[in-house]
C-alpha cells in the first residue's frame, strides 16, 4: 500500500476529509428569536473543498453558547478540518473562559496552532484561517480572527466589520522584524515570503517563523439595535463590500436562505473561491 493511501486511510480514521452538511440552520432555546443559518459552495479550484464551519448552539454549564466558525484552508483542508474538530473545545476549556473570555480566546488560538504544528507530518504543509463568534447568552459576543474570513454585523441597517483582515502589506513591518519579506509582484496580492496572501494563519509550518497566529479579539454587546451577523470567508468579501453584504440580505428572514442568497450572489459576481457563510439573526 502506498505510503499517501495509508495516510489518507489515517486521516479517515481520525474524522480527517469527512465531508459536513453543506447547508443547514438552527435556533437558540434560550432565546427563540435567535436563529442561525449556513451554506457553503465549492469553487471553481481543481482542489478539493478546502473550507469547515461550525454553527451550533450548546448548553455550558447554567449558560447557552452559540459557537459559529468559518474556517477557509489553504494547500490543503486538513488544517481546517482539525480546527473544525478542535478549537471551540480548546477555548471552552481554558480555566478563565468563563472570567476573562478575551484571554481564552488568544491563549487557546495559540496553542490549538502549536499542536497543529506538532503534528504537521499528517496535517500537511498547509493552513487555515479562522474567524469565530461565540455568543454567551445571547447577549455577549465574542469575535476573534486570523486571516481574511470576516466577521459583519449589521445594527440598524449599518455594516460594521468586527474582525481584522490580516493583509500581508499591512504587517509587512512584524514579518520583516521576524526575518521574513512581502512579495509585490505586478498583478499579483502582496504575500508573506513570495507565497500566502494573509499575514496570520494556522498551520503553515514552512512559514511559521514569519506568520502569527494571535488573532484579533473584539467583544460586544447584543441589544435591540442589532440585526444580524454574517461570518464568511474571503470569497465573498473580494467581490463584495460589507454594506452590500448586509443590504443584500436584510430583508431575508430565514438565516440559511440569506447565506445562500449571499453565496449565490458572490458567484453572480465571478467569485472563484471556495465561500463558506453563516447568518445569524438576532430578531
Amino acid at each position: 500500500m502506498a505510503s499517501r493511501e495509508i495516510l489518507h486511510k489515517m486521516k479517515a480514521k481520525a474524522g480527517f476529509g469527512t465531508s459536513a452538511p453543506d447547508t443547514g440552520k438552527g435556533k437558540s432555546k434560550m432565546s427563540k428569536h435567535i436563529t442561525h443559518g449556513f451554506h457553503l459552495v465549492k469553487g471553481k479550484a481543481g482542489h478539493p473543498m478546502e473550507d469547515y464551519l461550525v454553527s451550533k448552539f450548546k448548553q455550558e454549564k447554567d449558560s447557552e453558547l452559540g459557537l459559529f466558525a468559518i474556517f477557509d484552508g489553504h494547500l490543503g483542508h486538513d488544517v481546517a478540518s482539525y480546527l473544525q474538530s478542535h478549537l471551540f473545545d480548546n477555548i471552552l476549556t481554558q480555566h478563565d473562559f468563563w472570567t476573562d473570555t478575551e484571554s481564552a480566546v488568544k491563549r487557546a488560538y495559540i496553542e490549538t496552532d502549536d499542536k497543529i504544528l506538532e503534528q504537521a507530518l499528517i496535517l500537511g504543509r498547509g493552513g487555515s484561517t479562522a474567524v469565530t463568534a461565540i455568543l454567551i447568552d445571547g447577549q455577549k459576543l465574542v469575535v476573534a480572527n486570523v486571516g481574511d474570513s470576516r466577521a459583519v454585523i449589521c445594527e440598524n441597517g449599518k455594516a460594521r466589520q468586527l474582525s481584522v483582515d490580516h493583509e500581508p502589506s499591512k504587517e509587512k513591518k512584524s514579518i520583516e522584524s521576524r526575518g521574513g519579506f512581502v512579495s509585490n509582484i505586478p498583478g499579483d496580492v502582496p504575500r508573506v515570503d513570495g507565497q500566502l496572501a494573509v499575514a496570520r494563519a494556522f498551520g503553515d509550518k514552512s512559514l511559521k517563523m514569519h506568520l502569527s497566529s494571535e488573532p484579533d479579539v473584539f467583544v460586544e454587546e447584543v441589544d435591540q439595535n442589532t440585526e444580524f451577523l454574517i461570518l464568511a470567508s474571503d470569497g465573498i468579501w473580494k467581490v463584495m463590500s460589507n454594506q452590500e453584504a448586509v443590504d443584500s440580505i436584510r430583508q431575508i428572514k430565514d438565516p440559511q436562505a440569506a447565506a445562500k442568497h449571499l453565496i449565490e450572489e458572490a458567484i453572480s459576481k465571478k467569485s472563484k473561491d471556495d465561500i463558506s457563510c453563516i447568518v445569524v439573526k438576532f430578531q
